[in-house]
């Protein structure tokens, strides 16, 4: 059982794991169902920074975490939200040129404002849930977050031959990943119930537009997904503290 977790953590994130051997397609859709646990751990990792700087203000406190989360994750998520972007304001409806964008190792315009504008909003909502001590919601975000990249792929088609992404799709249960991601986003419920309505919207809203533009799904867009999911999620919990 520790192989599967210790390769999903070695791919979500930039936390040294031990030697993981030889590898085959359906290791990586193993894998996949421990993204959710490997966000749980993502999200007790960023308590960390309230213990070491318990008399931080929540503004100071809020940009260390932004700036934590990220590097984490090692901007993964991050990039695939700018190729996403690049490549929506750019292929212009046309999904072979959307492709095409999406394997364009460059940022461009689009892609720095998705970027900018995601850790901004997550920034802000961070200093209204630190201001009023919310941490399960903050630690709920990575969890919840992760989970949704399981929902897309169990919900979505996945487009693009080649890559872990495809390996992931293509074995798959998706009978325990569609069960996984109903408990998740119940108990989420629990948390913050204006925050999940956030993140269904964001998630919504994304699928909504990878099917108009793409037929489908990416490993790009899953990482935009968890990028929106958490931002939506935090932001719509922060409302209701505003």
């Amino acid at each position: 059982m520790l192989q599967p977790f210790f390769l999903a953590l070695s791919f979500l994130t930039r936390i040294p794991v031990p030697d993981l051997g030889k590898l085959d397609a359906p290791d990586f859709a193993r894998a996949a169902l421990f993204y959710p646990l490997v966000g749980l751990l993502i999200g007790g990792l960023l308590c960390l920074p309230a213990l070491l700087f318990p008399h931080a203000s929540p503004l100071l406190l809020a940009a260390i975490l932004t700036v934590f989360w990220a590097a984490i994750t090692g901007g993964l998520h991050l990039d695939g939200l700018a190729d996403s972007a690049d490549a929506w304001l750019g292929g212009f409806g046309d999904a072979e040129k959307t492709q095409r964008i999406l394997k364009d190792p460059l940022v461009g315009a689009a892609g720095v404002i998705a970027i900018v504008g995601v850790l901004l909003l997550k920034f802000a909502a961070l200093a209204v849930l630190l201001e009023h001590q919310q941490w399960q919601v903050i630690g709920f975000a990575p969890l919840l977050g992760r989970t949704l990249i399981l929902l897309l792929f169990v919900t979505t088609p996945y487009v693009r031959e080649g890559g872990l992404a495809s390996a992931v799709t293509a074995h798959l249960d998706h009978y325990a990943a569609g069960w996984l991601s109903a408990t998740i986003i119940g108990a989420s419920w629990l948390v913050s119930g204006s925050g999940l309505a956030g993140a269904l919207l964001g998630f919504w809203l994304l699928r909504r537009l990878m099917l108009q533009r793409l037929q489908g799904c990416t490993g790009d867009t899953a990482g935009a997904s968890v990028e929106i999911g958490e931002m939506f999620w935090l932001v719509g919990a922060a409302l209701m503290l505003s």
